[in-house]
C-alpha cells in the first residue's frame, strides 16, 4: 500500500507518500480499511521531533492517530466488532495510509459522515477529560482560550451542556461562530483581563487553555492568583507556571465517544471539517494545521 511516511524529524517536507507492507492484526486489533484520517497539532509536533517521548519507536513512520474507517479483519480476541462494521477511533499503526490497525475503536452511526467521524475522537475525548478536570460544574464560568478551534469549539458545547457559562477567546472574525455555540465571545491579545472582567464581573471559575498561545499568566490572573482550575493542553510553559498540563494518553472511553458519535449524527454536537485533502498532500494539510488558525478539522482521504 502507499502510505505517507517519514523517516527523520523535521518540517513538513519530510512526509512522503512511499509503497509499504500492509498491516495485518494481532490479537485484540482490528484492521481498518481507512476511509478518513484527521490531522491534529499533535501530529506536526511529533513529526518536527519537539516531542520525543511521544516520537516513533523506528523510521520509518506513519503520521496520524485519528481516522474513521470499515472494519476489513479481525485480530484473536475481537468480540464487540466485525468485518464490515464501520468505526471511528484511534489507531495504533498510523492513521495516514489506506490500512491502520487499531485497539480502541466505537461504532459508527450510520447518519454520520466520514470526515466528521474521524474528527471526533480527540476532539472530544480531550475536552471531557480537560472538564473533569476542572470539576466543572452548572452555574459555574468557563474562560476557554482558542475556543473556535476544533478542540475548543467542541469544549465550549460540551461545558455549555453542563450548564456553565462559557467565555470564549477567538479572533473578533470567529466571534459570530463562538456564539452559535452558546459562548460569550472576546478577543484575545492585551487587554484580555479587562474584557473577561467586563462580562464576568465576579470573576472565572475555571481556565481551559487549548490554544497554548501565553495566556496561561492572565488566566492565573483572573483566577485570582491561584493555578487551581487551570489547564492547559498546548503551553508547555504550564511546568514553569505550576499548571496543569493535561496530555491525555490514558484509558479511553469508547462507549463515550460512540454517545458523542450519536450526538454528532442527530446535529446536536458540531465538529465542523474545514478542508479535506488527498493522502498525497499531507505535508500541505501539516502547512496549514501549523498556522493555528483553522476553525475545524483538517482531513485527509485515503481513497
Amino acid at each position: 500500500m502507499k502510505a505517507i511516511v517519514y523517516e527523520e524529524y523535521g518540517g513538513p517536507e519530510v512526509l512522503r507518500l512511499k509503497e509499504i507492507e500492509e498491516p495485518h492484526p494481532g490479537p485484540g486489533q482490528v484492521r481498518l480499511k481507512v476511509m478518513a484520517a484527521a490531522v491534529n497539532p499533535l501530529d506536526y509536533k511529533i513529526r518536527s521531533g519537539w516531542m520525543p517521548q511521544m516520537g516513533p519507536a523506528s523510521f520509518p513512520a506513519i503520521p496520524g492517530g485519528e481516522a474513521a474507517g470499515v472494519v476489513d479483519e479481525v485480530g484473536a480476541g475481537v468480540t464487540d466488532v466485525a468485518v464490515g462494521d464501520e468505526v471511528l477511533g484511534w489507531t495504533d499503526t498510523g492513521a495516514y495510509a489506506p490500512y491502520a490497525l487499531a485497539t480502541d475503536v466505537a461504532h459508527k452511526p450510520a447518519g454520520l459522515d466520514w470526515e466528521t467521524a474521524a474528527a471526533l475522537p480527540v476532539a472530544t475525548e480531550t475536552s471531557a477529560r480537560v472538564l473533569d478536570l476542572l470539576g466543572l460544574k452548572e452555574g459555574e464560568t468557563l474562560l476557554l482560550h482558542g475556543a473556535a478551534g476544533a478542540v475548543g469549539g467542541v469544549g465550549v458545547q460540551l461545558a455549555v451542556a453542563r450548564g456553565a457559562t462559557v467565555i470564549g477567546t477567538a479572533s473578533p472574525a470567529n466571534h459570530d461562530y463562538l456564539r452559535s455555540l452558546g459562548a460569550i465571545p472576546v478577543a484575545y491579545g492585551e487587554g484580555l483581563a479587562d474584557r473577561v472582567r467586563a462580562v464576568a464581573p465576579k470573576g472565572v471559575d475555571a481556565v481551559y487553555d487549548a490554544a497554548g498561545q501565553g495566556a496561561l499568566p492572565v488566566s492565573i490572573e483572573l483566577r485570582g492568583g491561584t493555578t487551581d482550575r487551570v489547564v492547559t493542553i498546548a503551553d508547555p510553559a504550564a511546568v514553569d507556571l505550576g499548571v496543569t498540563f493535561s496530555a491525555g494518553g490514558g484509558s479511553r472511553s469508547m462507549e463515550a465517544i460512540a454517545d458523542y458519535a450519536r450526538l454528532a449524527a442527530e446535529g446536536r454536537l458540531r465538529v465542523p471539517v474545514v478542508r479535506s485533502f488527498p493522502l498525497a498532500d499531507a505535508a500541505e494539510a501539516h502547512v496549514q494545521s501549523e498556522t493555528g488558525h483553522s476553525r475545524g478539522k483538517l482531513i485527509l482521504r485515503p481513497w
